[in-house]
């Protein structure tokens, strides 16, 4: 048998491609027998020489999270993150911390002071708390989220700080008074509560905060712990499911929204985060495009609210405060919509006016217009401060 010339050759080492052929391939080398294409193959995927291909994407740019390789990387890609950052919008899997400025201005941290960050995060603001209270001092840092939080310690740790200027707790600061009892008895001189939800828990479809890409209805902070936004829907009712869309995102469709989700609930299950969406896009064909998206925001936003109840914990920690400051301590709160701002700005107000803090923002502060610009999520943040009756 004529061989026509092969697709490889034989070295000592390893099989080198050299060309291919519309039918049989076969080796010149040993007389072996002719070889299709798919039996060659798993020879050519196997061979030392070529690692496995990175899973390709459709179009110019990655879209979905799991795809953005760079910016999940970014001790390994920094330029292509700064970039990323540059143009104004938030890398994957990272979170820029808000006002950082404006609230070490009003928190004021000193070398030797016990500083506390009840909502911990990506550790933006902890990494400048930390280093504010040194030498001497220590941060206690307090995170729900199972997920996020090894990460962040893993990062802050690698900063190089003494190992006992930091300590981290599970829990989400309704515990503070619990974790302050244990490891800093005597109280804080500085407290931050950041109640935005961290970009990273927003952008992974994973965890079910947001309509942008399809995830399961989860919302929970804590994975782990309690019902799932899907769960939590198939038991409440709709007077309660409207007094919630109400009371956490003051939306003024909440009882047609509430008899839509409800009525749907009862036909097929609501499982992911874009049944729901779409949901509420037929509920209110009416609207335009902009109002529908607002609409779907608030939503989304007050079944968090309710799945995590937020408000109850964020009532637990304005009545824990006082107890937990050293006199003269220093307290911000960044809120992100009205239903916080409210306790956080009535809470305040009546420790002023009980003698229990000295002194308390006269009026919220927001993130300046550059910084508004550069990330648009610092939007509708609004800083809140206090300081205890020395």
């Amino acid at each position: 048998m004529t061989h026509r010339r092969s697709a490889y050759k034989h070295t000592n080492a390893s099989i080198h491609p050299v060309c291919h052929d519309e039918i049989a391939l076969s080796f010149v080398y040993y007389d072996l027998p002719p070889r299709s294409s798919d039996e060659l193959l798993p020879l050519v995927n196997d061979s030392p020489h070529k690692p496995p291909r990175r899973p390709r994407y459709q179009g110019k740019n990655p879209r979905q999270f799991d795809e953005k390789y760079k910016e999940l990387q970014p001790e390994k890609y920094a330029e292509d993150v700064a970039k990323v950052t540059a143009s104004g919008k938030t890398p994957a899997g990272t979170h820029r911390p808000i006002m950082v400025a404006e609230i070490m201005e009003v928190l004021r941290p000193r070398p030797g002071e016990t500083a506390v960050d009840c909502t911990l995060g990506y550790g933006g603001h902890s990494r400048e708390l930390l280093q504010a209270v040194q030498p001497g001092g220590r941060l206690i840092g307090l995170d729900a989220d199972p997920i996020e939080l090894p990460k962040t310690e893993q990062r802050l740790r690698a900063m190089g700080f003494p190992a006992e200027a930091l300590v981290i707790t599970r829990t989400n600061f309704a515990g503070l008074s619990k974790t302050l009892a244990e490891h800093a008895p005597e109280g804080a001189d500085v407290l931050l509560a950041d109640l935005g939800l961290s970009s990273m828990q927003i952008d992974d479809p994973a965890r079910g905060f947001s309509f942008k890409q399809d995830g399961p209805l989860d919302m929970r902070m804590n994975p782990q712990r309690g019902l799932s936004a899907e769960e939590w829907l198939k038991k409440v009712s709709v007077a309660d499911l409207a007094g919630a869309l109400s009371e956490n995102a003051d939306e003024p469709q909440a009882v047609l929204l509430a008899k839509a989700i409800i009525h749907a609930q009862s036909q097929y299950p609501l499982t992911t985060t874009l049944d729901l969406a779409e949901l509420i896009r037929r509920a209110i064909t009416r609207f335009s495009t902009e109002a529908t998206t607002a609409t779907i925001q608030r939503v989304f936003q007050a079944i968090r609210i309710a799945v995590n109840d937020e408000f109850e914990v964020l009532d637990a920690l304005l009545r824990q405060l006082p107890q937990c400051l050293k006199p003269g301590g220093r307290v911000a709160i960044l809120t992100f919509h009205s239903g916080e701002d409210r306790r956080v700005k009535h809470a305040f107000k009546q420790g002023l006016a009980s003698g229990v803090y000295s002194r308390v923002a006269p009026d919220v502060t927001r993130a300046s217009s550059d910084e508004q610009h550069a990330n648009p999520r610092s939007s509708p943040a609004k800083l809140r401060w206090a300081i205890r009756e020395a």
